[in-house]
């Protein structure tokens, strides 16, 4: 149940979205360029990292729409329940494993990230724009799953398999044009 009184019962982001345009399009401006926008990362892959990041912090809302769109994006189906079982055994690419554990201690403990965790970055083969990059979007989600947890967003397989294809299709620029549907 949606925790503002304004929204309707089973609230979806996009209700949260049309009742606060003056926050939203500039926020879906950001995710636009985050996530969408020039990047070392596919767009699979930036919807993969903002799918585990949600599934750390256990916002099902967002963990389950990025996971629809990281798979819709073509990444491999099963890939981001596994990888939060058991990084090192999930079929994601090995390039792609330092990302996700810096992603991973950036959501969990942000005050420990050391220069350390970067070079494991780096030494993968990444670059600097890879890395930053890779902290934008961690960092996007985390915010997300906050807005969406404290509005009391929730949704069902349904609903996240529609918009998960719709953000395949559409990015984040389609939602902000829904916003005057």
């Amino acid at each position: 149940m949606a925790h503002l009184p304004s929204l309707p019962d089973n609230a979806v982001l996009m209700d949260v979205f049309r009742r606060y345009p003056e926050t939203s399009r500039p926020l879906l401006d950001y995710h636009e360029v985050v996530m969408r926008g020039p990047s070392p990362f596919s767009v699979a892959e930036r919807e993969l990292i903002a799918a585990y990041v949600s599934g750390l912090n256990a916002c099902g809302y967002c963990h389950g729409v990025h996971t629809v769109t990281a798979e819709a994006c073509g990444i491999e189906a099963g890939a981001v329940p596994a990888a939060l079982a058991d990084l090192d055994t999930a079929p994601v690419p090995e390039k792609l494993r330092p990302v996700l554990r810096y992603a991973a201690k950036l959501t969990r403990a942000p005050a420990s990230v050391s220069r350390a965790d970067a070079d494991e970055v780096l030494a993968a083969g990444w670059d600097e724009d890879a890395l930053h990059s890779a902290v934008m979007v961690c960092a996007l989600f985390n915010f997300m799953n906050r807005m969406v947890e404290g509005h009391g967003i929730k949704g069902d397989p349904d609903y996240f398999a529609t918009s998960g294809h719709r953000l395949r299709e559409v990015g984040y620029a389609g939602l902000n044009r829904l916003l005057e549907a």
